[in-house]
């Protein structure tokens, strides 16, 4: 019962701070991309419980089956639900497969750099997508990332999904963000789907991907967290397992720096 009081208050801390970061800008409302994962269906829920307008956005690129279904069934459950929420359906597939034949020719060989960086422009066409929509209708573009993807590994898409205006649950780990749907009511479907970035057309998960699980990343971040000057003995202590991810968190953590710190800047007002 206390968590799910602190999930309520939680909820309510979210909705209120969306709105007036809205009012305060004098937009309208919000524009979320909704992927049929956990994040976008939490992220657009809250959004529409702030009473102003939300548009959501399915942008199918050659896009796996069970991630359209669920996206459009929550987008479904919303309009039942929240009579400010209108969903919206761009297909960027011809879009995309252009954009990579036209490209093709300076591609190279690399199979796997190549469709590492399609997987990324995938990511930035639909962030130009969600700004163009937000911009012509006055609303600001809500982003999905939790707190595990944007300040532990940095899996998110430099200018793909991490260009957004604000970053509702960027403070709440991954299982925050499944105890919150839960408290909203989100469409178990979604709660209990196998974490996807959904960037690649097929069925891999984002685990598959990273090589360990949320629960396992997120430990990984709160052990460096409390542990910032940890030392070889201090590994000792530790499973085989947990050194292992470990070792994954930390190399996703300093290869996407990048990301996460401010784009450097050349200065020269020294000089003068």
């Amino acid at each position: 019962m206390t968590e799910l009081r602190e999930m309520e208050k939680v909820r309510d801390h979210i909705v209120k701070w969306l709105k007036d970061y809205a009012t305060k800008s004098g937009m309208k409302g919000f524009v979320v991309g909704v992927s049929g994962g956990i994040d976008s269906g939490v992220v657009s829920t809250l959004c529409a419980m702030t009473g102003l307008d939300v548009i959501t956005m399915e942008m199918p690129i050659h896009q796996n089956e069970s991630h359209a279904t669920r996206a459009f069934h929550h987008v479904q459950w919303l309009k039942e639900n929240f009579d400010n929420v209108e969903g919206r359906v761009t297909d960027l597939t011809q879009t995309f497969d252009q954009f990579m034949n036209d490209n093709s020719p300076h591609l190279g060989g690399n199979s796997n750099l190549i469709q590492l960086s399609g997987a990324n422009a995938r990511s930035r066409m639909r962030m130009t997508n969600l700004y163009l929509v937000a911009q012509i209708n006055g609303c600001l573009v809500a982003g999905t990332g939790n707190k595990v993807e944007d300040f532990g590994v940095g899996f998110y898409t430099k200018y793909g999904d991490g260009g957004v205006d604000l970053s509702p649950i960027a403070d709440l780990m991954k299982s925050d963000v499944r105890e919150l749907a839960r408290v909203l009511g989100i469409n178990q479907e979604i709660i209990t789907a196998v974490p996807s970035d959904g960037l690649w057309g097929d069925s891999r998960s984002d685990e598959d991907q990273i090589g360990a699980s949320y629960p396992e990343l997120e430990w990984a971040m709160k052990y460096v967290d409390n542990n910032p000057h940890y030392s070889p003995e201090d590994l000792n202590l530790l499973s085989q397992r947990e050194r292992e991810v470990l070792i994954i968190y930390k190399k996703f953590n300093q290869a996407n720096q990048h990301k996460m710190n401010p784009i450097p800047i050349c200065s020269v007002s020294h000089l003068r």
